[in-house]
């Protein structure tokens, strides 16, 4: 081999070598890259979580996890937009081909179930299962087993961790699945089923916007949780720069901020 060739193997060598390593780089950031690329977040949420995820008139949404979901996208440099998606459909919405949304966002309870095929960040607020029912019969309701009777009548938003929590702890009531999660807070009020099953970061939102309500077990849920962020496994650097940014939210108090500017604890 030539002088000449050996220099041009050996520039070869190097340039593939370049290639390869970019290649490494780029693999390690896909999801980034490609939302950076696009120029939007796209965010799956299902806006009927208040005061988590709502939207009015279909468009214009609000609540905390809306502005965590702008959050991220400001750091990311992009715009956000979200994307419709529902209780019954969420699972089947992140694990979609070709991939309609980045991640989901919505008042998501992190469960072991859900990790065993998606992934979840870490939790940034405690979650946990309770009810609620008319201020009248506030001293009815102690315990569970006091709403787990044949003359109570539960209702439900469908395909959650909601209805999962009534049919695997309700055996006596009558339980009413309703396909409409923000309205059942004011059927409630008007008599047509006794208790919601509901968690303890929806339900002081609606007992301060709705005197007919209470939630007299608020203190006292049936379950313990964090909720996080949801989004299909692979995409390891966008759930290590989300964790990032929720430990840095959580250290220099931005988090909790925006909890109190919900009504959050």
């Amino acid at each position: 081999m030539t002088a000449k060739a050996h220099f041009l193997h050996l520039a070869t060598v190097a340039l593939l070598l370049a290639i390869t390593l970019t290649s490494c780089i780029n693999s390690k950031h896909v999801a980034i890259n490609r939302i950076q690329q696009r120029g939007v977040l796209l965010v799956g949420t299902t806006g009927d979580y208040r005061p988590l995820s709502f939207v009015e008139n279909d468009s214009v949404y609000w609540g905390f996890e809306i502005d965590m979901a702008a959050e991220i996208a400001r750091n990311l440099g992009v715009d956000v937009e979200f994307v419709s998606t529902s209780w019954p459909t969420l699972t089947n919405d992140v694990l979609a081909e070709p991939q309609t949304f980045d991640f989901a966002i919505s008042g998501i309870t992190i469960t072991d179930d859900r990790l065993q095929i998606m992934a979840m960040s870490d939790g940034y607020l405690a979650n946990g299962k309770t009810i609620l029912c008319r201020v009248e019969d506030t001293t009815a309701f102690h315990s569970l087993s006091d709403i787990d009777k044949a003359e109570v009548r539960v209702m439900v938003n469908p395909g959650g961790m909601n209805e999962k929590f009534a049919k695997e702890n309700i055996t006596n009531s009558t339980i009413i699945v309703y396909p409409v999660n923000e309205e059942i807070p004011s059927l409630v009020a008007q008599g047509n089923a006794d208790v919601m099953i509901t968690e303890i970061t929806e339900a002081p939102w609606y007992v301060q916007n709705d005197p007919r309500l209470a939630a007299p077990l608020l203190n006292k849920p049936f379950t313990h949780g964090e909720i996080g962020i949801l989004m299909r496994k692979g995409q390891n650097d966008l759930l290590q720069y989300v964790n990032n940014l929720i430990h840095k939210m959580k250290e220099d108090g931005s988090l909790q901020k925006l909890k109190e500017k919900y009504g959050l604890k």
